[in-house]
């Protein structure tokens, strides 16, 4: 007994130097993750990490089932809550493989190149109702590049045509009418301000063009996404706002044309304009979504627009800024066109670009516009509508006088 009493009495001080070891330690521990924490959460800019992509990805139902557990007659049709065996099986399956049972697309991503794609993070939901659909992009195949240009489905009628307009010999033209068309309130007074021009500039629409009906066939050298954009700088002029666009066909400029390379090209685009127009401030990467029609298109009052939609590059530091110009322009477009648009996207750059030009200027954005399957005609109607919002809001950010020798109005600075 003796000797086991003077072992715990010689013990005790060192269990509690252990204890007191062990304390410091976790201490230390603890200091030095929490000071990692806040260190990571300064320096990491990137949504992807946090839970607004996710909850920007689901839509109302979703919420709506949430509540439903609880209030079962608040949903009568079980087969098609959120919360149904088949459904939540998507979802957990997805979740854990990042395949989409789906789309078999995304099985083959990873195995075929051209085919994988970037992070995409949800940073602002479409106005439309519904599921969320994702951006598509696919490279197209050298074959489809290299095809000769194709005409279009409803070409204008040529002059020999019995139902075209009859010609007019020289000397009875009439004089023209005289132009009504009222100057715009607003001018830049010559000076460019908006930049447009296209980074995939071959991308086009199976409907307007004659032979091609698979979606990845739509890719053309002269019926393309130029349209588009050169109908969005007439409109802007129109308003009064100086733009300059660029029609670029890089697969003919740039030896050894490599698709996965367009960015670079249309980089050394924006640095050239920008060069000889320092007074450029927007600049728009007008593009086509690669998404079936029924995820592209919304009828407004018995109208089809094509849908559009933003991309912003987390690969560029003050991304944030540019997402605030994108939310800008969809609060407008939802209030005058509910439904046309399908929100905003980030990209990291996991497997592509992920700046996309978009450091040189705040107001530099990526723009895709409808699908493979949409016309022209629908395009160009988002494309007006588009360069009316971007008008508002130029013209609310600068600041106008009125000169007394005129009756137009030019930008100060």
């Amino acid at each position: 007994m003796k000797a086991i009493h003077s072992f715990r009495l010689g013990s005790a001080p060192l269990f509690v130097k252990l204890f007191t070891a062990l304390s410091c330690c976790t201490l230390i521990l603890f200091v030095i993750l929490s000071i990692g924490g806040i260190i990571q959460a300064k320096r990491v800019t990137s949504p992807i990490s946090s839970m607004k992509g996710l909850t920007a990805t689901v839509s109302s139902n979703f919420f709506l089932d949430m509540i439903a557990l609880e209030m079962p007659r608040l949903k009568s049709d079980e087969e098609n809550t959120t919360f149904s065996k088949t459904k939540v099986g998507h979802f957990l399956f997805e979740f854990v493989t990042n395949i989409n049972p789906s789309d078999p697309k995304t099985l083959l991503a990873r195995e075929v190149p051209g085919m994988a794609h970037e992070k995409i993070v949800v940073l602002r939901k479409g106005s439309h109702d519904g599921a969320v659909a994702l951006p598509a992009d696919y490279t197209p195949s050298k074959e489809v590049l290299e095809s000769p240009p194709r005409q279009q489905t409803n070409p204008e009628p040529p002059k020999d045509d019995p139902n075209a307009t009859p010609s007019v010999p020289n000397d009875t033209v009439p004089d023209p009418e005289p132009d009504t068309t009222e100057p715009p309130k607003n001018t830049t007074n010559g000076k460019s301000k908006v930049f447009i021009y296209h980074s995939h500039n071959r991308e086009s629409w199976v409907p307007e063009l004659e032979g091609v009906t698979e979606l990845d066939q739509a890719y053309d050298s002269s019926i393309n996404i130029t349209l588009v954009g050169k109908r969005m700088a007439d409109r802007l002029q129109e308003l009064g706002i100086g733009t300059t666009h660029s029609a670029t066909d890089y697969q003919t400029k740039e030896q050894d044309f490599n698709y996965n390379y367009s960015y670079k090209y249309s980089k050394k685009t924006v640095q050239e304009a920008f060069a000889t127009n320092p007074e450029l401030d927007y600049f728009l990467d007008v593009h086509r979504d690669s998404q079936t029609r029924d995820l592209t298109t919304v009828n407004i009052n018995g109208v089809d627009y094509a849908q559009l939609y933003f991309i912003i590059g987390l690969k560029n530091p003050n991304w944030k800024q540019n997402e605030e110009f994108a939310n800008e322009i969809l609060k407008r477009l939802d209030e005058k066109y509910p439904g046309i648009s399908r929100g905003i996207y980030a990209k990291d750059g996991t497997t592509g670009n992920g700046e996309y030009n978009q450091s040189i200027s705040p107001r530099s954005l990526v723009v895709e516009i409808g699908g493979p399957e949409n016309t022209l005609e629908e395009t160009n109607r988002t494309a007006d509508v588009l360069a009316e919002v971007l008008a508002e809001i130029f013209w609310e950010a600068e600041k106008v006088d009125a000169p007394a020798s005129s009756g137009q109005q030019v930008v100060t600075k």
